[in-house]
């Protein structure tokens, strides 16, 4: 459980007439190793430009416009007005459409979980819904609308807790259409009794606990070790990281945390001009943690 973990989205639950305040905390973290671009002759920082493919020419961001492609080399170009006139309402509400076994879902619709947890004075039916879910064997597919996007989520009882899975769109899954994979049943595949036989001895014989503890990243580990061993062994290199320069009178700096803290805590940010700004900031693909407009 993320104890002590920083609320990142607040909000409530509802199915039914029922409405349950709670709060999002994130589930999961990045563990990878984070490789910084760096100049070999002067180590300096190396950043990214916007470049034209075709002239390899640097484009001013003030020529870019955003084009959805409906045909091989087709485009059409979508202004940010209309960008913004089709994103989601934001609701603050985790809206619970339908319920349905626990199983039905196929991991491969998985993609992010949160943990959710009660605020104010939820906890009681927030418990009740927890423990319904636990004793009919169902979790809640639900619709959920964080910063802008959209989502189909699974509510899912996890010990005392209750997790929303972010889900991928039907659409958004592949079929299994075109691949060569085997008839399904051990007759059809031609597996006999004994390599049937043999095969759940070898399962059996490997089974265990789930216990995330055995498993580790070993890329991670082994370059860490070995940034461990040049640290000590001195070799090491500086990199000053150039000073940006001052924003020109005018230039609209965006923080997508702190925007999303406000609006979270106080709902200051649900204001149109504020929520303006977070619809654009969410146009650019910009990733929350950086997402600053270029001066």
């Amino acid at each position: 459980m993320a104890t002590g973990s920083r609320t990142l989205w607040k909000g409530a639950i509802s199915f039914g007439l029922v409405h349950i305040p709670i709060g999002l905390h994130t589930a999961t973290t990045e563990q990878g190793v984070d490789f910084d671009w760096l100049d070999k002759r002067t180590m300096d920082p190396v950043g990214y430009k916007r470049v034209n493919k075709r002239t390899g020419r640097e484009i001013d961001k003030d020529n870019i416009v955003k084009g959805v492609e409906y045909e091989d080399g087709k485009y059409v170009v979508i202004s940010p007005e209309e960008i913004e006139a089709v994103y989601p309402r934001t609701t603050q509400t985790i809206e619970i459409q339908r319920f349905v076994d626990a199983n039905a879902i196929p991991f491969v619709y998985l993609e992010r979980p949160y943990y959710v947890a009660p605020v104010n004075r939820g906890h009681k039916v927030f418990a009740l819904l927890r423990e319904v879910l636990l004793k009919s064997g169902k979790i809640g597919l639900a619709k959920v609308v964080i910063a802008t996007k959209q989502h189909l989520a699974a509510l899912v009882p996890s010990d005392k807790a209750l997790v929303l899975n972010l889900l991928r769109w039907g659409d958004e899954v592949k079929s299994l259409d075109g691949l060569d994979l085997p008839p399904a049943g051990t007759k059809d595949a031609k597996i006999s009794a004994a390599e049937m036989k043999m095969a759940e001895q070898l399962v059996k014989d490997m089974s265990g606990e789930w216990k995330p503890e055995d498993f580790k990243d070993e890329f991670k580990h082994e370059v860490m070790k070995l940034v461990d061993k040049k640290v000590k062994a001195g070799d090491t290199e500086t990199v000053i990281q150039p000073e940006e320069e001052a924003p020109s009178e005018g230039a609209e700096i965006i923080d997508l945390t702190e925007l999303l803290a406000r609006s979270l805590k106080g709902g200051k940010a649900s204001k149109p001009a504020a929520r303006k700004t977070l619809r654009k900031a969410a146009a650019r693909k910009t990733p929350v943690a950086k997402a600053r407009k270029a001066a």
